[in-house]
């Protein structure tokens, strides 16, 4: 069964451009990451939100275990105004198939 994640990264205000290229710079990495099916950065008022899917628990779990990932977050540690924040998700499907959750 899938995993959806979503992480949500709060540079401080004058360090959001450095926190940005350092997840850019790491996702080429993650994407080719066993079970990783989608790894997607998106970015709105002073935040970075990565949005996730992996292939079940044991892909996200070798993903937060994994170089890539702790590189990135030692790299990015003082430049955050607060700690990373990660939601492991289920899907609720509703409504249209299509539209009603990330598949």
């Amino acid at each position: 069964m899938t995993v959806t994640v979503v992480a949500t990264i709060t540079p401080k205000p004058d360090r959001l451009d450095a926190v940005r290229e350092a997840f850019v710079q790491a996702i080429p990495a993650v994407h080719e990451e066993t079970g990783c099916e989608l790894y997607a950065l998106h970015e709105g008022g002073g935040v970075l939100v990565m949005v996730e899917r992996w292939s079940d628990g044991d892909a996200l779990e070798a993903h937060g275990a994994g170089e890539t990932f702790n590189r990135l977050s030692e790299s990015v540690k003082d430049d955050l105004a607060e700690p990373l924040k990660v939601h492991v998700l289920q899907a609720v499907p509703a409504g249209d198939d299509a539209k009603g959750a990330l598949s």
